[in-house]
């Protein structure tokens, strides 16, 4: 929502100072000059991407226009539900929970959180790791390395068409340039004419570059660092899942497992104690479900 309210700020406040300054928005609509610059940029994306990548950059793209996908709530809703998971592995043995990695879509426990069963990513971290734990046999710290690899690749996997959007923004600026001098060799090809239309040349040549270097700080760019931020927003919730799970390997009870991952939360979606207790355990004795203090009749 924020992402569309930016880019219309954006192309509005550039197409009003124009306007008040008496330009005419006539000039500006180029279509020549957008067939070169945008099939060109196009072209370029798919020289240096494979397909992969280009579904990668697609649905990035995709999600900045979206919701917010590890808000507090989504936090609640993982810790409540990793809590369930460890605490049915606690008391039943590890090896009660073996269904529930090997077949998450059936499982009662991660299906009280349909966002973690869609989000590939962190079912398959989760599900991988436990099922290695239950097994048994494997060091803590050799758990640890293992669960630091698997992020490490999904991050560089993520950050692909991070990068290659980046690029295609950074080639914009040079990309109107060249809209500009082909337009320079269509003015050239009309001196002699009526100065109205070598005026209109020249101005339709120097849009060129004005689309350029507008796309790339004005769309392209933001739309490429807000997609950077999503895959550390992504990177901190798997370090959560990460923190958790190891320090319930570690032989820690999995109420104090989950408020090692609570402080692991960045500060602007972190959980309170109180919040996260009462997600996980319920209410106090002697307060209701909204946490007020029940009194007698």
């Amino acid at each position: 929502m924020f992402a569309i309210v930016g880019i219309l700020i954006v192309f509005g406040a550039v197409t009003g100072g124009y306007l008040l300054e008496k330009g005419k928005l006539a000039v500006l609509v180029q279509p020549s000059e957008l067939l070169i610059i945008g099939g060109a940029a196009l072209g370029t994306l798919l020289i240096a991407n494979r397909v992969h990548t280009l579904k990668k950059i697609a649905a990035g793209a995709g999600g900045v226009f979206g919701a917010l996908l590890y808000s507090q709530a989504r936090y609640l809703e993982t810790l409540k539900m990793m809590y369930e998971l460890l605490n049915k592995a606690r008391r039943a043995g590890m090896l009660a929970i073996e269904a529930d990695i090997e077949d998450p879509a059936t499982s009662q426990v991660f299906g009280a959180s349909p966002a973690f069963l869609k989000d590939h990513h962190a079912r398959d971290f989760v599900c991988d790791t436990m099922r290695m734990a239950v097994t048994g046999g494997i060091d803590p710290f050799e758990m640890d390395q293992m669960m630091e690899l698997d992020m490490e690749v999904q991050h560089r996997s993520a950050t692909e068409p991070v990068h290659s959007l980046s690029a295609l923004a950074d080639s914009l600026p040079g990309l109107g340039i060249v809209a500009a001098v082909l337009g320079v060799v269509i003015t050239m090809g009309a001196l002699g004419g009526p100065p109205e239309q070598i005026g209109h040349k020249v101005a339709a040549a120097l849009v060129g570059t004005f689309l350029g270097i507008l796309l790339c700080y004005g769309l392209i760019g933001p739309v490429s660092a807000s997609m950077s931020k999503s895959m550390d927003d992504e990177n901190a919730y798997l370090y959560m899942l990460r923190v958790l799970m190891l320090c319930f390997i570690r032989g820690n009870p999995p109420i104090m497992a989950i408020e090692v991952a609570r402080r692991a939360i960045p500060m602007h979606v972190r959980p309170s104690f109180t919040e996260v207790e009462t997600a996980c355990r319920g209410p106090r004795t002697g307060e209701t479900p909204e946490g007020e203090t029940e009194t007698a009749a």
